[in-house]
């Protein structure tokens, strides 16, 4: 038999006391064997008995009722009351009697009598989607073998109903049904049936605003962040004009927001309501009252000793006869959307006066000019007593405390625990968003607190697999890096878990191969030398070994080979002007080629060596905040230059001349072809060069929805190859290779690959590589989730950039252009995973058109 789920709360809470009621008038009035009960007679319990329809053991149902035997009770009394109370708040049961069933003499038995409530059997879901059912149930808790009650039937009704409002779906219906099953089980059960009708989404056609003389309706509407009527406007496409009742409210928040900050701070909503057009579309009405528009009086400060009245009136902002902003004033004396905002209340956090308060108070609003008095109670300055750490179970303390800028003894300053978060999660080692510096024990009397900074753990140690194609083949790579490596523990045969940890270090080798080449790669780096100042020792040695391509069969000839051997020792240190987020790096480099038998039109002598000793400094800056997987603002940028010793200057030799004979040659004669290889490896046998690049990003938050920012990421790239004698000429190595996905930047003769999206993997520059490169960025990124097990975001790009191979034919604004987009997925299991669908608009510098679409894609393995 189906029944209609249509009973309430009310209808429970109205069965308890109709029953509690009944069972208090049969101990008055009723006892089996016909015996007379007087009310409020006292009696010992002598037996309880439990009867009806229940699955549950007498023991627990008398242990739960709270009634004992030989304990005394009064026939309609207050415990007889409680266990009925008790047992109806257990949700188990749908009938709950207690009766008298004999007397003898000052005792007397009771018999609990129970109907357990039916358990769910089977569910079924209509209207939604097969992937949605389960997100039901689990967010309904619908599995079977729950108690159906009517408590359940009704917020599972609700929350549904409102789930789908939410997305715009303004007439949904949802129907619960319940019908009991019948079957060999003794269990009461039921199957339940809910249909969800959630009917089209419900446009929104028009808002009409009434009340507004002073400001028009279309400046209004586009205060409403929101919520949106519908346009076929091209702009419109990311707007949405469905009505969501939430967003809806805050918009109406935001209206009133719109209205103080033009002066009619008196201003409000009257009422707002919904005029159904048909079932798919509304009107929005809203009636508003201005009031009158104010001017900012005089502004004057009470309570400040620390900062005189000149100086709070410049970080203020606000002068006499400005148009009154409420929100301004607000976001002036403390925006909260801003941590490191430049307010009043930051002003005094910042210089050690953490129980200050400031308060505006308006003193007067004659001839609708505010005179305002900003209140400041400044209290003591506060200074750390105890900075302590929690939550880091793999990275050691004094990796972390040499990172904090909060000492203890020192004086409070916010900005440091800012800064403190931002270099924390920049480590690598921690989920940035869930950093957490708490404040505790907070004494205003002795100006003292506490700090207690809570990490999170992540994976910072990676495997890297990747596969791409690009230098003519597949090229696969296989790479162990340990970011936060203990090489003290190295041998210490419990600290490999899998490797030793925690000590901030990081050690990588790497392996990349194609059909064409083999390199080798160690590196290691130690960021804090000596343990007391930021200075990072790093060292990185590799071998490399590239075949020649065999034209006639398309495929590496194993005999003719180009080997190279390099080392690189470096140092850095963070720098204290002009600020400490600069960085100044130095490096030795030195690479040793050589050929076997491997003929090229870059390299005329097939056998040979080549030697390349040189010098890099480089200045950055990197202020990116927080999180390195999704920097919501800041910047970064490097500038370096890489070059060697002049050797042309000292060695004697007579480049013009080389250069005068070589021009004479005639490559196609084998005597000469030999010539003009000895004269090549005369050019090159010490390296000689310049090497300048720069590259800048800078991020920054466009807006807010819900907890996520739309973060867009301008950048830009320049790279430049130079030569001291322009007879002795560009070296062969050092090359910049354009286009594709970036993949396959392999240490072979020192040559950079630079992503373009759109384009074939360095297919923007000749075979050889170009000495001059630019490239322009702009993306633009939304996250999905940036939850702890799994950090998402969308993109879409615009790029643009060129390759060439002389400034004489170097034009900055002559680009190859490409758009797409793109999305990433990082996991401390797997590491970053990415996939880009790139667009290319021109032809290649061979004059053929690219595909319409390429695929690049990035794959990484983390634990």
């Amino acid at each position: 038999m189906e029944k209609q789920a249509n009973n309430s709360p009310n209808t429970t809470v109205l069965k308890s006391f109709i029953t509690l009621i009944f069972t208090v008038f049969l101990f008055t009035i009723s006892l089996k064997g016909n015996a007379q009960v007087e009310g409020g007679e006292k009696y010992t319990i002598k037996d309880i008995t439990v009867t009806g329809n229940t699955n549950f053991s007498t023991q627990t149902i008398i242990a739960y009722s709270g009634l004992r035997k030989d304990e005394e009770i009064q026939i309609g009394g207050e415990k007889i009351a409680n266990a009925v109370k008790k047992l109806w708040k257990s949700n188990l049961f749908s009938s709950i009697d207690i009766y008298v069933t004999n007397i003898d003499g000052n005792t007397a038995d009771l018999e609990i009598k129970l109907i357990d409530l039916p358990e769910l059997k089977d569910l079924t879901i209509e209207g939604v989607k097969k992937g949605k059912k389960e997100e039901i149930v689990n967010e309904n808790k619908l599995q079977s073998g729950q108690k159906v009650t009517e408590n359940l039937i009704a917020t599972t009704k609700n929350y549904l109903t409102n789930k789908y409002k939410k997305k715009g779906f303004l007439n949904t219906k949802v129907n619960i049904t319940t019908s009991q099953v019948i079957d060999s089980v003794e269990k009461e059960r039921v199957d339940m049936r809910i249909a969800i009708d959630k009917g089209e989404k419900v446009k929104i056609k028009a808002i009409n605003f009434e009340g507004n003389e002073k400001i028009k309706s279309k400046k209004l509407r586009k205060a409403m962040k929101n919520t949106k009527k519908k346009s076929l406007s091209p702009l419109r496409v990311l707007k949405r004009s469905k009505y969501i009742e939430e967003d809806f409210r805050t918009d109406l928040v935001g209206i009133v927001d719109y209205y103080k900050e033009n002066g009619y701070r008196d201003a409000r909503i009257i009422s707002d309501s919904i005029s159904y057009l048909d079932e798919k579309t509304i009107d929005l009405h809203i009636k508003v009252e201005e009031g009158e528009k104010y001017t900012f009086g005089k502004i004057a400060f009470v309570g400040n000793s620390v900062y005189s009245d000149q100086t709070l009136a410049a970080v203020l902002g606000i002068k006499e006869g400005d148009t009154y902003n409420g929100v301004e004033l607000r976001e002036r004396i403390a925006d909260e959307s801003n941590p490191d905002a430049s307010d009043l209340t930051n002003l005094y956090q910042n210089y050690g006066y953490m129980f200050s308060t400031i308060n505006p108070v308006e003193v007067s609003a004659e001839g609708n000019v505010i005179d305002m008095e900003i209140r400041i109670s400044e209290g003591k300055p506060a200074y750390y007593n105890n900075v302590t750490i929690i939550g880091n179970d793999v990275t050691n303390d004094h990796v972390i405390y040499r990172e904090i800028r909060t000492r203890p003894g020192e004086l409070y300053r916010k900005s440091d625990i800012i800064r403190t978060m931002r270099e924390l999660g920049q480590l690598g080692f921690f989920d940035a968003q869930q950093l957490t510096p708490n404040i505790k024990n907070p004494n205003p009397v002795d100006g003292t607190l506490d700090i207690e900074y809570e990490v999170v753990e992540q994976g910072s140690s990676q495997i890297q697999l990747q596969g791409g194609y690009g230098g003519g083949g597949f090229i696969g790579t296989l790479g162990l890096s340990f970011n936060n490596f203990a090489i003290k523990d190295i041998f210490k045969k419990e600290a490999y878990k899998p490797v030793p940890r925690g000590d901030g270090q990081s050690l990588a080798l790497r392996l990349q191969a194609s059909q064409f080449f083999q390199t080798y790669s160690f590196s290691f780096s130690e960021p804090w030398l000596g343990g007391k100042k930021p200075y990072q020792l790093s060292t990185s040695l590799s071998h490399s070994k590239q075949f020649l391509f065999n034209p006639a069969t398309r495929r590496p000839d194993k005999s003719r080979s180009f080997n190279i051997t390099g080392l690189t020792l470096g140092l850095s240190t963070r720098l204290t002007e002009p600020d400490d987020f600069f960085i100044l790096s130095q490096a030795i480099s030195y690479q040793h080629y050589a050929l076997n038998n491997y003929n090229t039109g870059l390299f005329t002598f097939g056998d040979g060596t080549s030697n390349n000793l040189s010098y890099t400094i480089g200045l950055s800056r990197n202020n990116l905040t927080i999180d390195p997987i999704f920097p919501t603002g800041g910047s970064s940028f490097t500038a370096s230059a890489k070059f060697s010793f002049p050797y042309s200057l000292v060695n004697g030799v007579d480049y013009t001349a080389l250069k005068e004979e070589r021009d004479e040659l005639d490559p196609t004669d084998p005597d000469d072809f030999a010539r003009i290889g000895e004269i090549d490896q005369e050019r090159f046998n010490w390296l000689e060069f310049y090497k300048i690049k720069f590259k800048g990003e800078w991020y920054t938050s466009l807006a807010k929805f819900g907890k996520n920012d739309l973060v867009l990421r301008p950048s830009v790239e320049f790279g430049f190859l130079g030569a001291y004698n322009n007879d002795r000429g560009i070296i062969p190595f050092e090359r910049f290779f354009v286009g594709g996905d970036g993949l396959g930047n392999f240490a072979l003769d020192g040559r950079e690959v630079i992503q373009l999206r759109g384009y074939p993997n360095q297919s923007l520059s000749t075979t050889d590589g170009g000495s001059i490169y630019n490239k322009f960025s702009l993306e633009l990124r939304y996250p999905i989730t940036l939850g702890a097990q799994a950090k998402i975001y969308a993109l879409s790009f615009l790029e643009a950039g060129q390759s060439v191979n002389s400034f004489r034919n170097f034009d900055p604004f002559n680009l190859k252009r490409s758009a797409g987009f793109g999305l990433r997925i990082f996991m401390p299991a797997f590491g970053l995973l990415g996939i880009d669908f790139g667009h290319a608009f021109d032809k290649l510098p061979d004059g053929s058109s690219p595909k319409k679409w390429e695929t690049h894609f990035i794959i990484g393995q983390q634990f």
